[in-house]
Formats: C-alpha cells, sequence, structure tokens
C-alpha cells in the first residue's frame, strides 16, 4: 500500500526519499543536519518520520535554488531549533545579496553604455606620436586615475600593453585602451580585479564588446529565476512554519 504523507501515519526513510528523488541516506544526512526535525525511534532503532517531517523536506528543498544549500540549511536549522527571527535575518541577508549583485549588474551596464567605440577617423588624444598607440602618462590622464594603477591592473592581466623595443615604454594599443576604459567603469561600479578579469577575458576572446551582451543577459536571466525561487522558497518555508503552529 502506498503511503500519503498527508494521511498522519508514521513515515520510513525511504517514504520521504522516493518523493523528492532522494536516497534514504540524503534523509537520514539531512535529519543530523537540523534540516529535518529529529526523528522518532521504533523499539528496534529504526527512524520514522511524519507529514511535518516531509513538510521540512520540501521546505528545504524550495529554499535551496534561491538562498544556497548552505544558507538554505542555516535557516532551517533555525526554524527547527525554534529561533524564527535568526531564520528570517538569514532571508533577509540573501535577499540583500541579491540587491546587491542587481547593483552591480546595473553597474556593467552602464560601464558599457558609456564606452562608446572610437573610430579610426577620431585621433586618440592620449597617443603617443604618430597616434600607433598610448603611453602610459596620458592614458593615465584621460582616465582620471595614476600610472601605477595601470602597472597595478597590468600586473592582474586587465590590461597588456606591448613594449617599445627602443625605450621599454608601455605602449597601449586601441584594444588596451577598451580594456582600460573598461576596467575603470567597472571599478567605479564597486568591481573587483579578480571579478573584471573573466569579464574582460570575454570581451578579448571575442575581439570586442559584443559578447557582453549576451553575458549580461544570462545574468540578467539568473537574477531573476533566483528572485522567484526566493519566492517560491518563502511560500513553503510558511506553509512549514503554519503547520509547526
Amino acid at each position: 500500500m502506498k503511503r500519503n504523507p498527508q494521511s498522519g501515519e508514521r513515515l520510513r526513510p525511504i517514504d520521504l526519499a522516493r518523493g523528492h528523488g532522494l536516497s534514504t541516506q540524503a534523509v537520514r544526512n539531512y535529519e543530523e543536519a537540523g534540516i529535518l526535525p529529529a526523528a522518532d525511534r521504533t523499539p528496534s532503532g529504526y527512524r520514522t518520520y511524519t507529514p511535518r517531517h516531509a513538510g521540512a523536506l520540501r521546505a528545504f528543498l524550495a529554499l535551496v535554488p534561491g538562498h544556497g544549500h548552505p544558507t538554505a540549511t542555516l535557516i532551517m536549522r533555525a526554524v527547527n531549533e525554534g529561533a524564527a527571527d535568526h531564520a528570517f535575518h538569514l532571508i533577509d541577508e540573501s535577499h540583500a545579496q541579491l540587491l546587491d549583485d542587481r547593483r552591480t549588474l546595473r553597474a556593467v551596464e552602464g560601464a558599457l553604455r558609456d564606452l562608446e567605440p572610437a573610430t579610426p577617423s577620431e585621433p586618440d588624444p592620449a597617443a603617443g606620436a604618430g597616434n600607433a598607440g598610448t603611453f602610459i602618462g596620458p592614458l593615465a590622464g584621460k582616465l582620471g586615475i595614476r600610472p601605477a594603477t595601470l602597472r597595478k591592473w597590468e600586473g592582474a592581466g586587465l590590461v597588456n600593453p606591448e613594449r617599445d623595443p627602443l625605450t621599454g615604454y608601455r605602449v597601449y594599443d586601441e584594444a588596451d585602451v577598451r580594456d582600460a576604459r573598461l576596467t575603470h567603469q567597472l571599478r567605479r561600479g564597486g568591481y573587483l580585479l579578480e571579478q573584471i578579469a573573466p569579464l574582460i577575458a570575454q570581451v578579448r576572446s571575442a575581439g570586442g564588446l559584443e559578447p557582453m551582451e549576451a553575458a549580461l543577459d544570462d545574468w540578467r536571466g539568473r537574477l531573476s529565476a533566483r528572485g522567484r525561487a526566493m519566492l517560491t522558497g518563502a511560500a513553503e518555508l510558511d506553509g512549514y512554519l503554519r503547520r509547526r503552529g
């Protein structure tokens, strides 16, 4: 006879596991982690669960996509320990992080809008003699930063200027100037150098800024999916809290 989690009967680990494509060991691990309330034991020592445990499992699995496994674990552990306010604090922190990620996305989008591609007919006022490239001083002045900052960006792999064979001076070509400008905009948006590096790599791999549009669309979609997942998780958690009383 198939067991129904809503019937109030006792449930075995396998009854919880089957409904969610989990192993019985995963269910036991969740209990040990505090994600599920402690199970009762039969006289022979076997675990028995109830619809309350099924509700806890549903809530946890719904929380994971929006908050991540570690935070979802902490949320459920707090709820099961009677510390609902701490669980709400953890949820608030996740929402704050999502908001911060959205702000970062907007900063990147703004950086790209501010990067107007230079045309061959427009000489670069920061370029050296013959307009064959740009030296570090003029480029730093154009961006409003110190030459030491450009050297730091070079050390992080964000710009890769060639060296003049006669003088040894750094010479920034059009692609280097583009990368420096993009880095500058992203730094103003609060990005760390290690966060900028993969974006610069994407721009270089395709030879321009166009691939960033697809990357930003994907990023925007993932943030939206995370926001919706948080709503789903909140609904399941609310249901679990109501059933707990």
